[in-house]
């Protein structure tokens, strides 16, 4: 089979591809037990001779000028050894990525938020280092802040960033402002299509920014020697990611770094990038000796980059038989102090699960005095889609059609064209909605009092660059290295698939995520790309060992490579006069036939799959305290082919989860002086298990043609639903449409009031 070959889709209960000994099994992970009994290591569980603990200085201003910094007296204090601030790192670009990074790691001239880094020390305990840090003399002017998007973007907003002009605006502004990108999609004529329907229906929307929630806090350890070079222990979603960035901070080449993945605690988005790195580099080497930095848990929620907030604008139309004939939307997104591209992809994706011949979509880039946002899983698509689909459910109910019903009708497939311009590659969206409109929960009867809410979700997926060496050693066992942290089960996915392509008992493959000395560049674990992408680089290493393994039967057996085929974990001889020969024959013979067997693989992989979920839930709603409670839950997502079912409904449920949290309970809160009122998890109300019931699975497989096994990433999708489905469920339970998040008890206690009155 060639890696562009995919195998046929094989229905929707995930039990395993047909035809296949490994893949669509599940064995239990390989790094469980250690997780499990407390042995896996993480970064703060690291500790080095001679270390020392760093601790960082964070403003309490939303925006200020730097007058001064003092650090004579943090200097003189008991077990300091280093301290450093922003004058210590090489100057900043005027502008761009880097000067971004740069500032986000510290502040030079300027706080751009409350908990933004200004000063650092490393000392003997962590209660020196606290107490010193402390004592630094800080003088700020202060400055006005802006919280929120549209005080933002109002024309006499105080501006963030002097020489920032918005992108993507012609004629390019000749004044800053803090819009920092206009992005449009169109096609068609709107008005044509307004003109063409039935109804319109025009809404606006909000959401607020949510933090990723990961139980680990960011950390590290940094020893750097004599020779100016840097060993990093980091709790990252990608260690070449950690060692580029932390390189292009210090303007250090990244040859004087090598990074070591620590286990990682949790990371959904949230570390893709680097805030403690650099600076415990820089006190390493101030001090001589290794540095340690773990961000208090306030540190993570004040300093460290949540998912955007938003303002969407919807106006849809449609016939009366149901038919979407137009969408114009206006989309404005949080960047947070520095500039991204959230409302790019929310562009992307606002409309992506309807087909439709009229579009407009505009959407806004818009910094304000908050920590950088930063990807959170699918980014910028559940607000989108809490937009969307709230709208699609009223005009259900308008044109008197199941919800479904009329998702089915205007869903896109095949060959149609994306918002966005490439036409769709084989998607599942259509058996995605199908599955929802005949599964048992759907089909059941409601229950008197409650309301059940559906919805659709899409999110790209990803494949930029991977690399895999899989190592044949001589008792026939294997071992996979990748450059990809495992943040979601990706090592048993690697070994199932080197499994499969060896034939080899899964048992007997030990996947290991490689150091950036042991194992070639791989991008980070994000976009749902790892099981696709470096799976791929793991499936090209193997069909070069079986073609080594074949040459070496041959070998032994002194006849032509053509006539040995490698079956089921053995050389076969094609003519039938030798007795076949096990992998773990061939390689314990590996010395007389040529030395070991390895194989290496690096890629850019191309294709990955269209990732899309649909999911229905059934609510109650407290009349007297607002409060919302999930009675029942089912979620639909296609996986291409599940590598391994158990994980990948772990995905599913987890995006679930987070996507309650975001919909009914979490959002960040600022006191008007810009500071932060609720760091931490007594306050940021993340959902547990007591409110949540168990939530079933619904495991689509629609090959990705793109991937030698139909992988599409699972990771993300799966949190874009739950914000309109908790909306539409509501609605339907109370009669009251909310389309301001979360909807909180308060808030919907205010709205039912409301209604009554």
């Amino acid at each position: 089979m060639s890696t562009t070959e995919a195998p046929p889709s094989t229905g929707t209960n995930g039990n395993g591809t047909s035809g296949y000994r490994w893949v669509g099994t599940r064995p239990v992970r390989h790094d469980g037990l250690d997780k499990v009994a407390g042995k896996a290591r993480y970064a703060a569980d690291l500790n080095l001779p001679g270390m020392l603990y760093g601790h960082i200085l964070r403003s309490p201003h939303p925006h200020a000028r730097i007058v001064s910094i003092d650090t004579s007296a943090a200097e003189a204090m008991p077990g300091v050894k280093a301290v450093v601030t922003g004058a210590d790192f090489p100057e900043a670009p005027p502008k761009g990525a880097t000067r971004n990074l740069m500032c986000t790691v510290i502040a030079r001239d300027k706080v751009l938020y409350s908990g933004h880094a200004v000063a650092a020390v490393a000392a003997s305990t962590r209660r020196e280092a606290k107490a010193a840090a402390e004592a630094i003399e800080v003088t700020y002017e202060l400055l006005p802040h802006v919280l929120n998007i549209s005080d933002a973007m109002a024309d006499d907003a105080p501006v963030l960033h002097d020489k920032l002009f918005t992108r993507g605006v012609e004629p390019r502004p000749t004044e800053p402002s803090n819009i920092a990108a206009r992005t449009v999609y169109e096609r068609g004529d709107v008005e044509q299509g307004f003109a063409e329907a039935d109804i319109v229906i025009e809404r606006e929307f909000s959401t607020q920014a949510v933090h990723q929630g990961y139980i680990e806090p960011h950390a590290c350890v940094v020893d750097c020697d004599q020779e100016g070079k840097a060993v990093i222990w980091a709790s990252s979603q990608g260690h070449f990611k950690v060692r580029s960035a932390t390189a292009e901070v210090l303007g250090w080449d990244t040859s004087r770094i090598k990074v070591i993945p620590a286990e990682i605690g949790g990371g959904f988005g949230g570390k893709t990038t680097i805030y403690i790195e650099p600076v415990a580099a820089l006190l390493s080497t101030k001090a001589g000796r290794p540095v340690k930095i773990v961000m208090s848990r306030e540190d993570v929620f004040r300093a460290t980059g949540p998912a955007p907030g938003a303002i969407i604008k919807m106006k849809v139309g449609a016939r009366n038989d149901g038919t979407i004939t137009t969408a114009k939307a206006w989309l404005a997104y949080e960047n947070g102090a520095f500039q991204g591209m959230a409302a790019m992809l929310g562009c992307m994706c606002v409309v992506s699960a309807y087909t439709l011949d009229h579009l407009y979509v505009e959407g806004f880039d818009v910094v304000l005095n908050r920590p950088v946002n930063v990807a959170y899983r699918a980014p910028s698509a559940p607000a989108a889609a809490f937009a969307m689909d709230s709208v699609v459910d009223e005009i259900a109910e308008r044109v008197g059609m199941d919800p479904l019903d009329l998702r089915i009708q205007n869903c896109p497939s095949q060959g149609d064209p994306t918002p966005y311009g490439p036409k769709w590659p084989m998607i599942g969206l259509r058996e995605c909605l199908e599955a929802i409109r005949d599964s048992d929960h759907y089909q059941s009867e409601l229950p008197e009092g409650q309301g059940r809410g559906v919805a659709s979700g899409f999110w790209f997926n990803i494949g930029e660059a991977s690399s895999a060496t899989v190592n044949l050693n001589e008792n026939g066992t294997a071992t996979v290295i990748t450059g990809s942290p495992d943040i979601g089960g990706s090592r048993a996915s690697m070994a199932l698939m080197a499994a499969e392509e060896l034939g080899l008992d899964v048992h007997l493959i030990q996947p290991v995520v490689g150091d950036t000395e042991v194992v070639g560049f791989t991008d980070v674990t994000e976009g749902s790309r790892a099981t696709f992408a470096t799976g791929m680089a793991v499936v090209e290493a193997c069909r070069d060992l079986k073609e080594q393994l074949r040459k070496r039967a041959a070998k032994t057996w002194d006849c032509d490579m053509e006539e040995v085929e490698w079956v089921d974990g053995s050389a076969v001889h094609g003519p039938g006069e030798q007795e076949p020969l096990t992998l773990a024959a061939i390689t314990g013979n590996a010395k007389r036939t040529g030395g070991p067997l390895g194989a290496t693989a690096s890629l850019n992989a191309r294709g990955a799959g269209p990732a899309f979920s649909v999911q229905v839930a059934d609510v109650s709603v407290d009349q007297e305290t607002g409060r919302v409670t999930v009675e029942r839950y089912t979620t639909a997502q296609d996986a291409g082919t599940a590598i391994h079912p158990s994980y990948v409904e772990g995905q599913m449920q987890g995006g679930v989860v987070q996507g309650i949290g975001w919909a009914l309970n979490e959002e960040y809160i600022y006191s008007d002086d810009g500071n932060l009122e609720n760091p931490g998890f007594l306050d940021y109300r993340i959902p547990v298990a007591s409110d949540l019931p168990m939530i079933e699975t619904c495991i689509v497989e629609v090959p990705n043609p793109s991937h030698p096994y139909g992988v599409r990433g699972v990771g993300e999708v799966g949190i874009v639903p739950p914000l309109p489905v908790m909306a539409n469920a509501i609605a339907d339970a109370t009669g009251v449409r909310i389309s301001d998040l979360p909807l909180s008890p308060p808030r919907v206690l205010a709205a039912l009031t409301a209604a009554d009155s």
